[in-house]
């Protein structure tokens, strides 16, 4: 595999909590001018500048801005100076210039081998670090982080059983899907409040679905979480195997449905214990939740995918 473009610019993000990254911003800030001020090498000059867009890039996290955009294929933060060119020759908004120009992508190669060169430099983001990490440890969090990104997302395509089962990555993800929804007893939902923070809470396992796009779930009309859905139809629903060590999370949308069928659809007996008007009962409500991607923890490896 042959790479045109900087090798040092693959430094990604890695947080850490106790390190002061404004002052090591300030100190690598300062030495790239130094060192352009004394003509010195263009190698010494870049090891700074890669150490000073890292730092940036730690410190944009910690000041939550949400601004800040990273290239879905390497990682490495994005300005407008580093932006890749799409085939009309615009830029574009989610690749660098050293992955993505004129509309192609740069390097014909795989997510583990971007992630295998990336690994690499882990000495240039250790330089300075009160916390080294091993490259050993530089590769698991990408491993996590990569996937994530657009170039390296799985499409889960839920009407072709072929395509799906020939990608190793996503093999036998559908069986996991729905069996987890049906065996594990409880399930966990997420909506999100009226200032942005998450609220989760453990329900019985969904009392029905269709393939592992749709869930439907029961709860209380006038519930908190109702009202928020109502609100913000974001949401997320989570399968926990504890004994397996498997997680499986799915982002989706959350639909509060009260019509007659939809509440009649999944009503059992011995629901009036909960809801003593029977299926009329205006305080009974189906929850109608719509994937649209996910993530799942099996064997030690987290893997993201999209839902068609």
């Amino acid at each position: 595999m042959s790479y045109s473009y900087p090798s040092n610019s693959r430094i990604l993000y890695v947080g850490y909590k106790d390190t002061n990254f404004s002052q090591y911003m300030h100190y690598h800030l300062i030495k790239m001018s130094q060192l352009v001020t004394n003509r010195c090498s263009l190698s010494q000059i870049f090891g700074y500048f890669v150490k000073y867009v890292y730092f940036c890039s730690i410190e944009t996290y910690k000041n939550n801005s949400m601004k800040q955009k990273f290239c879905q294929s390497c990682g490495m933060p994005l300005t407008e100076e580093v932006l890749g060119t799409n085939a009309d020759g615009s830029k574009n908004e989610d690749y660098c210039m050293y992955c993505y120009k004129d509309g192609q992508f740069l390097q014909d190669c795989t997510m583990e081998e971007m992630i295998e060169h990336c690994a690499q430099f882990v000495g240039a983001v250790n330089e300075g670090l009160e916390k080294p990490i091993t490259k050993e440890e530089y590769i698991g969090m990408m491993k996590t982080y990569f996937p994530q990104l657009k170039r390296w997302r799985q499409t889960l395509d839920v009407n072709n059983d072929e395509a799906m089962n020939a990608n190793p990555a996503l093999a036998g993800i559908k069986e996991l899907i729905a069996q987890m929804a049906d065996k594990q007893p409880i399930a966990y939902i997420s909506s999100i409040d009226q200032e942005g923070f998450p609220w989760t809470k453990a329900m019985l396992k969904p009392r029905k679905r269709e393939g592992i796009k749709t869930f439907f779930f029961t709860t209380n009309t006038f519930s908190i979480r109702v009202a928020q859905y109502k609100a913000n139809p974001k949401a997320s629903i989570y399968f926990c195997d504890a004994k397996g060590f498997k997680g499986m999370m799915l982002r989706g949308t959350m639909e509060v449905l009260t019509d007659a069928a939809s509440k009649k659809m999944i009503w059992r007996n011995g629901d009036e214990q909960y809801y003593p008007g029977g299926v009329t009962d205006p305080n009974y409500c189906v929850l109608k939740f719509t994937a649209i991607d996910g993530r799942f923890y099996s064997d030690f490896y987290p893997r993201s995918f999209v839902i068609e």
